[in-house]
């Protein structure tokens, strides 16, 4: 059975003109989103009144990735979201404490509880979600807790890197799938902290050689930094059959 993939949002960290954040669609057999930053509920409710999706997945806490679980919130409760069954929301380590946390200051302490099935993966233990095996592999980014996903049904599999400076893990993380939907934010030569945070397109496609895999896409990629002919590049709204 395929995988299809549907790029809802790649934006970096400031977004594309008219784009949205970081958001990956995966069905087969039901409806994984990677991620879910400013702009994805919008671009989600384009095809259906209300998102359906049977779970979420988020890599790590920066607005970018997460951000719009607040509207979703919002919706679930007042929207047309209250007619659909609340999606599992799968979270880093001790993600609970700090949607509680968010909460607090966004509305009340359970609003995300109220919302979503709220569960937290374990770094290397595959889980399942939506009907696929997801497994997550802890990468670097900056000092924050981060991770990259391989999710998988019986016959394909993709890794997405969510965000990541240079790792080895990063091959390990993609080693023989079918697509490595990999980041790669910065220009040539770029140092963005130390630690590392992000991937230049030379170091995305370092990673991409070392780890086997069929098919490269790069996304979370700026639109002032266009990519080389034969490169290819995640846009919002693109469908793979994986």
């Amino acid at each position: 059975m395929a995988v299809k993939l549907t790029v809802v949002g790649c934006s970096p960290a400031w977004p594309n003109p008219g784009g949205a954040q970081s958001g990956y669609l995966v069905e087969g057999p039901g409806k994984l989103l990677l991620d879910c930053g400013p702009g994805v509920l919008a671009r989600l409710r384009e095809e259906d009144a209300w998102p359906i999706v049977d779970a979420i997945v988020i890599s790590h806490f920066h607005l970018d990735h997460w951000g719009d679980l607040v509207p979703w919130v919002w919706g679930r409760m007042f929207g047309l979201g209250t007619e659909q069954d609340p999606p599992a929301l799968w979270l880093p380590p001790d993600g609970r404490v700090e949607l509680q946390a968010f909460g607090e200051r966004f509305g009340t302490a359970d609003m995300f509880e109220r919302t979503f099935t709220v569960s937290e993966y374990a770094e290397d233990e595959p889980f399942s979600a939506a009907g696929l095996q997801v497994t997550a592999v802890r990468l670097p980014h900056y000092r924050l807790r981060t991770f990259g996903f391989r999710v998988s049904n019986a016959d394909r599999t993709l890794a997405y890197s969510g965000d990541s400076g240079p790792s080895e893990r990063l091959a390990e993380l993609a080693r023989d799938v079918d697509l490595f939907l990999c980041e790669a934010t910065l220009e040539h030569g770029v140092t963005d902290g130390e630690p590392r945070g992000h991937l230049s397109v030379d170091e995305a496609v370092s990673s991409f050689r070392a780890s086997g895999a069929r098919r490269l896409l790069l996304t979370h990629r700026p639109a002032e930094l266009p990519l080389a002919d034969g490169i290819e590049q995640a846009r919002d709204g693109l469908i793979l059959e994986v």
